[in-house]
């Protein structure tokens, strides 16, 4: 039987469901969070609504909806760049930040954040053994890279990591309850065939009781036929877990 390690963060159960927003305009996800409501409180921007234009004035207005916004831009630039785009990005009264990058940059960020929690990437949901060996790590295995990764993340003063669910019971059982963890990747059900371009990918149940504080979820939520149902279905799961422990 799979050991449990659930959260012990004190983060409210509708706040551990982030949802993606990632679709091609602002307007579009005006309508997504429209079509949420109260069914969903924490949302994530990536680089696809950046590139569209209107980014951060939608995440003025979610900021003042009272919705809780990640900030997933992956910063990745020399130190100093990156510290002055995190100092900046702090205005915005967003709660998280993601940081690709080496040591410097992200004790760069972590110099500028105030009260922006900055998340370092570790290996992204993306890719498998394959494509890291493609990158340069032909003699290291995912879990040993986003552990890696992860204790360099904790003694540089990021405040969490993103992980897939996957990889979080070593991350736990190594560093326990010291970083916040997210962990995209999140599919209704075990199933490659429903996985897309995501490789490792696990349920919402296995990923909180691997120990993840958040999960991402994208479009098994944006592509349902009732978007908001389909979010109160995963809070309801999520509840339930937490519920239990």
């Amino acid at each position: 039987m799979a050991v449990r390690m659930l959260s012990q963060k004190p983060i409210p159960s509708r706040e551990r469901l982030i949802v993606a927003l990632d679709v091609e305009t602002s307007d579009e996800a005006r309508e997504l969070v429209a079509r949420l409501g109260d069914s969903v409180v924490f949302y994530k921007l990536g680089l696809e609504l950046f590139a569209a234009g209107n980014y951060f004035a939608l995440v003025d207005e979610l900021v003042a909806r009272g919705k809780r916004v990640f900030l997933d831009l992956k910063l990745f630039d020399i130190p100093e760049t990156v510290g002055r785009a995190v100092a900046r990005l702090t205005r915005y009264g967003a709660d998280f930040v993601t940081v690709h990058g080496n040591d410097d940059m992200i004790r760069a960020a972590v110099d500028n954040k105030k009260d922006l929690k900055i998340l370092g990437v570790t290996v992204l949901t993306s890719l498998d053994e394959r494509d890291i060996a493609d990158l340069g790590f032909e003699n290291v295995s995912i879990e040993e890279l986003v552990l890696s990764r992860a204790r360099r993340a904790l003694a540089a003063g990021c405040d969490g990591i993103v992980s897939s669910g996957l990889e979080v019971p070593r991350i736990r059982a190594e560093l326990g309850d010291k970083l916040f963890v997210v962990s995209p990747g999140i599919r209704p059900v075990e199933n490659r065939a429903v996985a897309g371009d995501q490789k490792r990918v696990v349920t919402l149940e296995a990923a909180f009781t691997n120990g993840a504080d958040h999960i991402v979820v994208g479009r098994p939520i944006r592509n349902a036929a009732d978007p908001a149902a389909a979010a109160e279905d995963i809070q309801r799961r999520i509840g339930a877990i937490f519920a239990s422990s």
